[in-house]
């Protein structure tokens, strides 16, 4: 790769690269179409060029009743019925009646205002509507607790608030009192209700109200503020691994070269998709991909994760998940969500006969030997692996992962038994979302592919950790991200803003990821590492916790990990999440008794489970001091609810550290 003769030699030094998408050698892609520059016109392109096609759908509910469970507790469950549609033009039209509705609310333009609520089809006409009156749309994840949503929406100043329902109730009312510049409320919901006990001062409106305000002539015929490309679209909190969330700053520019380099990498994608929306649209990876699809004409379903299949814990037994009635072509999935599939059909496949059980390993087998080769496989793929398809609605053509790192297992599952591509990406909210995806072609596991059109990556040398841009074959580094979707920061946070962002001598703006990768001679990058994970022993070993999590995920037992070490000893420990139906299995042959915590505190588990640890770990390469020498098996798994983990399932280490406390105190032989 060639690089420009006239750069200063020292920083040829540190910075290697930059690495670039082949047909982005020239110039990094910045737009999808010449003169579509901001966000409101994204959408207004769709619906000049689709006025009739179906935009957002969302399932009529027929009913819902409570079903008592055996162990006592009650779960609601749903009878859903078909997708009612809105077109482009209608999306739109509503989109603009409801912006002209907040203006006349008092809403001002290059204002902040927030939304906080549940993924669906109000969500993006909401957006919309402030992305055409350019009013900044501060976004919170609805499982942040409450001292978070109050921070986020006291350092943003805003004054009106789109929510649900349920969200009012549920989480907001509760910290009304800690938010004073608030005066209104728009509920998103249809069926508007008197709400009692909402602090004085405060007005509750419904959307369709706010659209009936904002239809009438005197407010219709103003004419919106447009917004420069410049100009804020999004303020993004992210639930961040560590401390209070960040506010980052994403302009309506960097979110179009963020989806243009995304789109790219999804052949052949047209108004013919059909996309299911049911990750939460505060984070950047499903906001990204709904604007994709906007921006391409493709009609968007939602859906929940509770409701997604037709196992899902909130459709009642014998009627149609999500995906059965939508059949979608395109689908976004954290990694999280992916091994829960992963692990539900390989219990399916224990329970077969062992005929049935041959067939599936034998078809499974011979499949992944005929792609790793560049051969379809059209007879296994209709005898045997139509079932398992169908899971997901039995159309699905490309399924992108991100969030999190994808274990090789479940991908190399997931391209054989679903009979599509899964494109594992990289990126972040701070490049909205953009940085790599890998082709739909490239069936090798456990890397994130080569840059977008729309970025360019290098690597800078990491000392500590070992790390160069010189090491051979692969060299490794610090992953900086460069470009147009580079964003503009984080809100009122300049120190940070220092520490995390620069630009260099040609004006173009960069992120320090504070991720490790290396990059493949075809020019992929895998990420090795995370320069927050890192602990240094007693004996001036350096580990990296996270390297030690990716390959330990990998064991059959462990459905999740967190590996811990303390500076002033001498070894790793770890907390260990089960596998629920491995673990028992494992109980059984050791004929150890009892309740599922019990298995999961007894010690002689603890050891059984730490030896097949250590053995995982050394055949795959781990230094003697990256080995756990204690665990403690956890009976709780750690959802976003449980606050162990954020929204996109990675570990929150210092909630898990003090969640543990007595625990670390007791391994390294304090108790």
């Amino acid at each position: 790769m060639k690089l420009k003769e006239d750069m200063n030699p020292l920083l040829l030094q540190v910075f290697p690269g930059p690495y670039r998408a082949i047909n982005s050698q020239e110039k990094l892609v910045a737009w999808l179409h010449p003169g579509v520059d901001s966000l409101d016109k994204v959408f207004e392109y769709a619906a000049r060029k689709f006025p009739e096609r179906d935009c957002l759908g969302t399932r009529q509910v027929l009913s819902e009743e409570d079903e008592l469970q055996p162990n006592g507790k009650v779960f609601k469950k749903v009878i859903l019925g078909n997708y009612n549609w809105l077109s482009y033009d209608e999306a739109y039209q509503t989109a603009k009646c409801f912006g002209s509705g907040l203006a006349a609310l008092g809403q001002k333009p290059r204002c902040n205002i927030a939304i906080f609520c549940e993924t669906r089809a109000e969500w993006i006409i909401a957006a919309q509507a402030c992305f055409m009156y350019n009013f900044p749309l501060v976004t919170l994840y609805s499982t942040l607790g409450p001292t978070a949503i109050a921070h986020g929406l006291n350092e943003t100043e805003v004054t009106h608030i789109i929510t649900s329902k349920d969200l009012l109730q549920s989480r907001l009312k509760a910290i009304l009192c800690d938010v004073p510049r608030l005066q209104y409320i728009i509920v998103v919901d249809r069926k508007p209700t008197t709400w009692p006990d909402i602090p004085r001062g405060i007005m509750v409106y419904n959307m369709d109200t706010v659209q009936d305000l904002g239809s009438k002539p005197e407010n219709s015929d103003l004419p919106p503020l447009q917004p420069m490309p410049s100009d804020i679209a999004v303020i993004m909190y992210t639930s961040g691994s560590t401390g209070i969330p960040k506010g980052v700053m994403i302009s309506h520019s960097n979110i179009i070269a963020g989806i243009t380099g995304m789109a790219e990498r999804i052949p052949n994608l047209d108004e013919t998709d059909t996309y299911i929306g049911y990750l939460p649209l505060a984070h950047v990876l499903e906001l990204s991909a709904e604007l994709v699809c906007i921006s391409h004409g493709c009609r968007i379903g939602y859906s929940s994760p509770q409701t997604l299949a037709d196992q899902s814990t909130k459709i009642k037994k014998g009627s149609k998940g999500d995906t059965s009635v939508l059949r979608p072509t395109l689908m976004a999935a954290v990694p999280e969500i992916m091994d829960r599939i992963y692990k539900n059909v390989m219990t399916k496949v224990e329970g077969m006969s062992s005929f049935q059980r041959t067939l599936f390993v034998l078809a499974y087998n011979y499949k992944m030997e005929q792609i790793s080769k560049g051969y379809s496989t059209p007879l296994c793929d209709s005898l045997v692996f139509k079932r398992v398809r169908a899971l997901l609605g039995g159309n699905t053509r490309v399924l992108l992962s991100g969030g999190a790192p994808l274990s090789a297992a479940t991908q190399r599952f997931m391209n054989i038994c679903l009979c599509c591509p899964v494109g594992q990406g990289y990126g972040l909210t701070e490049t909205c979302g953009a940085g790599t995806i890998s082709e739909v072609w490239d069936y090798s596991t456990g890397r994130v592919g080569a840059p977008l059109v729309c970025s360019e990556i290098t690597l800078k040398d990491w000392e500590e950790g070992g790390y160069y841009s010189t090491d051979k074959p692969n060299p490794r580094g610090e992953i900086l991200l460069g470009g147009p979707n580079v964003t503009m920061g984080y809100y009122k946070n300049e120190s940070k803003n220092r520490e995390d962002f620069f630009v260099d001598e040609n004006g173009q703006r960069w992120f320090c990821t504070g991720d490790i990768g290396e990059f493949h001679p075809d020019g992929c990058l895998k990420i090795i590492d995370r320069k927050k994970d890192l602990v240094k022993l007693q004996a001036g070993e350096y580990v990296s916790l996270g390297k030690v999590e990716a390959v330990l995920k990998n064991c059959a037992l462990i459905d999740n990990i967190c590996a811990y070490a303390n500076s002033d000893q001498s070894y790793v420990i770890s907390f260990v999440v089960p596998n629920h139906k491995q673990l028992t299995v494992l109980a059984e042959q050791m004929h150890v008794r009892g309740t599922w915590e019990e298995i999961c505190n007894s010690t002689e588990m603890e050891k059984e489970v730490l030896r097949i640890i250590t053995e995982a770990a050394i055949s795959a390469k781990l230094e003697r001091f990256e080995i756990p020498k204690k665990i403690r098996l956890s009976a709780e798994p750690w959802t976003p609810e449980t606050g162990l983990v954020t929204d996109a399932f990675k570990l929150k280490r210092k909630e898990l550290k003090s969640h543990y406390q007595e625990d670390i105190e007791r391994m390294y032989g304090g108790k």
